[in-house]
């Protein structure tokens, strides 16, 4: 059975103006043909709905219940299309995010907290990785929107500018170096052993690939998962490390950590974001990535 919801509206009406010329009327179609979609929908559901007079019409107690019915399941209707048009235009829908760990401490919570005070009903799924995994999760269509740094695999992805960020060395309180504060140079770290991030690190990469100017690598004692930790080994005088500035920063009022920073050009990073196609993401994504540079669409 296929109920067509023209004709349930017709017969709604009909039984609201009491006549088929009234809903004829109302609805803006004729008489003849309004009578012609009750009298279909009669025979579709095998039972009388109304009973028609020379005063005009009565619901039967099937048409009474129907009409309940009917009202329920138009309004039911009229909300899918108000949603599919709030998921068309943006203001609905869900945004799959992976981003790094320097994003995500410095930069992304407020953009987040922005965007969502903008558009409530877009949902953001956040997930962090390292930048090879980022890029090949947005590559392979596991995430929407991706937000790293370093060097982009060589995939067939789309790179825009999001933020920049300075880094720098930490060290434990009180650690030599820090007397070299105004003359410092990253080459002097490097006689001392790194705590470092994880695995794929953009960070260490960076670091590493520093070293190598300087022809002298960068021993790694250990790694660790984030900053925290980061700052606990380094606190406890078991080596030092690189993080950005600004978080280093923060975590200066809470560790025993000294902070140098790295005035040379590769400290300065430009963190970046990742997607497949600009034009051809989801509404709700564009608007995020938009946010994210500042530019509302």
């Amino acid at each position: 059975m296929h109920l067509d919801p023209t004709s349930l509206r017709l017969f709604i009406s009909a039984i609201e103006e009491r006549t088929i010329a009234g809903a004829d009327g109302r609805e803006h179609i004729a008489a003849a043909a309004v009578s012609k979609r009750i009298s279909e929908l009669e025979a579709a559901l095998d039972t009388p709905l109304l009973v028609r007079t020379n005063k005009g019409i009565v619901p039967t107690n099937a048409g009474l219940a129907l009409s309940g019915m009917a009202r329920r399941a138009l309004r039911e209707l009229d909300e899918i299309a108000a949603s599919m048009r709030e998921y068309s235009s943006g203001v609905r829908g869900l945004v799959r995010v992976s981003a790094n760990i320097s994003v995500l401490t410095q930069f992304l919570p407020q953009d987040i907290a922005s965007f969502s005070a903008r558009y409530p009903k877009v949902q953001l799924s956040l997930d962090e990785q390292v930048t090879p995994a980022i890029v090949k999760a947005v590559h392979e269509n596991a995430a929407d929107v991706g937000l790293c740094s370093g060097i982009v695999p060589d995939l067939d992805v789309e790179v825009l500018p999001y933020r920049k960020d300075k880094l720098a060395l930490i060290v434990p309180k009180g650690h030599s170096l820090l007397a070299r504060r105004r003359g410092f140079r990253f080459a002097e770290a490097l006689a001392h052993e790194f705590i470092g991030l994880h695995v794929g690190s953009a960070i260490n990469q960076i670091v590493a690939a520093a070293a190598l100017e300087f022809k002298r690598p960068a021993r790694f004692k250990m790694q660790v998962t984030g900053f925290d930790t980061q700052c606990f080994m380094i606190s406890a005088g078991l080596g030092v490390g690189v993080l950005p500035q600004a978080i280093a920063q923060r975590y200066s009022k809470i560790f025993d950590i000294g902070i140098l920073p790295i005035d040379e050009p590769w400290a300065e990073r430009q963190l970046q974001i990742c997607v497949r196609s600009f034009e051809a993401l989801p509404r709700a994504a564009k608007l995020f990535v938009e946010h994210l540079r500042g530019e509302e669409l």
